[in-house]
């Protein structure tokens, strides 16, 4: 396998069938720079407030979310593009089936 580069035509088609009141991830990649994972989420489901260590990344490929990035809220639609810094407070609320894309910048 050449470790030039990862493709992944279609992200969402990289998750299985996503089960009510569930969240599912994979982790796609890792090494010492980076960690991607993708999650989906079913309608309803929320990741609480937490925060991360490192700089992340998040990209919504499917669905609609409410996003809470420290004080603020916003909302997330396919397309939408996060950058967050580290320890950031943060949660994720998913008002439609959603699948996300998170990108730990190692440091």
């Amino acid at each position: 396998m050449d470790d030039a580069y990862k493709y992944f035509e279609n992200l969402a088609s990289e998750l299985p069938e996503i089960p009510p009141d569930s969240i599912v991830s994979r982790t796609l990649y890792d090494d010492d720079q980076h960690k991607a994972i993708l999650f989906g989420f079913a309608a309803g489901q929320e990741l609480s407030e937490h925060t991360a260590s490192q700089t992340a990344l998040l990209y919504f490929v499917q669905g609609q979310a409410k996003l809470t990035l420290g004080e603020d809220e916003r909302k997330a639609v396919a397309g939408t593009w996060v950058r967050m810094a580290p320890r950031l407070s943060h949660s994720v609320q998913a008002e439609t089936q959603l699948v996300m894309l998170l990108i730990l910048l190692k440091q």
